[in-house]
């Protein structure tokens, strides 16, 4: 069983006769609920939109109102960066660093710590522009990973470095961490992003992990520490957090950051520095008539043998994307040839989709973004949030029904 739920949005950026008011769409009744405050409003210039996710898991109901918060937070730091004129990727960047520092969310500061009690962080972001990617991976005493990720892929931009050396667009370890504070990212103490909930689950978990291998005897012993290592492991651990923009000019940009499964060994990279399993995004061209932008959480090793972000976003192709979706959930995911061996498959998306659309009027041409946004996961539920360039405020929702619905909104 999945959750799916999926939300489409005509973003009408006016780039001509943004003076005139616009006539009433003929919309259902579904649509006019949501587009009270915002519809006829629309400041000249402004446009872009943004939906993050703070991970699929279970999001207890003590800490529901933490992760609701910081999921605004970081869709109102990124539509100020709409605002100011920011492309998606900047947009995209800057809802990730107010992700990653939130002590409750599994990334950057407050991130799992592994065996050895370190915290090591994934992290990657994806132009949908440029089609360029930047990751780095088990990197530790940087506050923001995104921040590096970014860097990497600017910095791509630029072209060969010195003696024609092709440059760096995935970074791990040390040399990652070298390399970010060469180019002016700052270092933080790894003890210093460890806080009280991380290391309160560090020392339960390594209770538990120490009982569970005192009582392994003979042939047991692999599937009880399985055993273990699952239940350690379980949809509880799994809030990586992402996102996904849309800005102005229609170009689309995601991000992720994790700090990955709790207790995982040292070195471990997972899906939110690979690339294709962690973000995607791409700009429509000729072939593909849909910009599409996807961020995803869950089961790293599972999201990486699935490929999942990209999978999604050549899904999104279709031209019904709730239906292309639960498909690609199904399919590429859920049933996985690649997985066939898991007893349960973990993971959770984020998808944006758009195009631009010309409406003809007597008087003007309006050509505007249609933007589609849906999400699904496996887990028991997913903290996502959502916000438009011309509202005054996010939206927040941690679903956990199975049952599939779907909202439309004009702004």
């Amino acid at each position: 069983m999945i959750g799916l739920s999926s939300y489409a949005g005509v973003m009408e950026s006016l780039m001509n006769s943004a003076e005139e008011q616009q006539p009433s769409s003929p919309l259902t009744n579904s649509w006019s609920k949501i587009q009270e405050s915002s519809k006829n409003q629309k400041p000249k210039g402004v446009g872009g939109f943004v939906l993050v996710h703070a991970g699929a898991g279970y999001h207890s109901e003590s800490k529901a109102k933490e992760y609701k918060h910081v999921c605004k937070r970081a869709c109102q730091r990124a539509v100020d960066q709409l605002k100011a004129g920011a492309l998606a990727v900047e947009a995209v960047a800057a809802a990730l660093v107010e992700l990653e520092d939130s002590p409750f969310t599994n990334a950057g500061m407050g991130s799992n710590l592994n065996l050895s009690g370190e915290i090591e962080c994934d992290a990657s972001i994806m132009d949908g522009k440029s089609l360029h990617f930047g990751a780095v991976g088990a990197i530790s005493g940087i506050k923001n990973p995104v921040l590096v990720a970014n860097r990497l892929l600017s910095e791509a931009q630029k072209g060969k470095l010195s003696a024609g050396r092709i440059p760096p667009c995935f970074l791990v370890g040390r040399g990652a961490h070298d390399w970010a504070v060469s180019h002016g990212i700052p270092p933080c103490p790894s003890e210093k992003m460890a806080t009280k909930f991380s290391l309160s689950a560090y020392k339960r978990n390594k209770r538990k992990m120490e009982l569970a291998e005192k009582m392994d005897t003979g042939q047991n012993q692999t599937k009880k520490r399985r055993q273990s290592s699952e239940n350690e492991n379980g949809s509880g651990c799994l809030d990586t957090v992402g996102a996904v923009v849309v800005d102005l000019e229609g170009n689309v940009a995601a991000a992720v950051s994790s700090g990955g499964l709790a207790m995982k060994h040292p070195g471990r990279v997972g899906q939110a520095a690979h690339y294709g399993c962690g973000c995607w995004a791409e700009n429509a061209c000729n072939m593909n008539p849909y910009s599409t932008a996807v961020s995803t959480s869950g089961c790293g090793e599972h999201l990486i043998r699935t490929m999942l972000a990209r999978e999604c976003s050549a899904a999104m192709q279709s031209e019904d994307a709730h239906q292309a979706l639960l498909e690609a959930m199904q399919n590429k995911f859920i049933s996985s040839p690649f997985l066939t061996s898991e007893d349960r498959v973990l993971g959770g998306v984020i998808v944006l989709r758009c195009c631009r659309c010309v409406e003809a009027q007597p008087s003007q041409n309006i050509q505007g973004i249609l933007v589609e946004f849906l999400w699904s996961h496996t887990t028991e539920s997913m903290c996502v949030g959502y916000m438009s360039a011309q509202d005054s405020k996010a939206k927040v929702s941690i679903p956990i029904s199975q049952i599939i619905k779907m909202f439309c909104s004009e702004f």
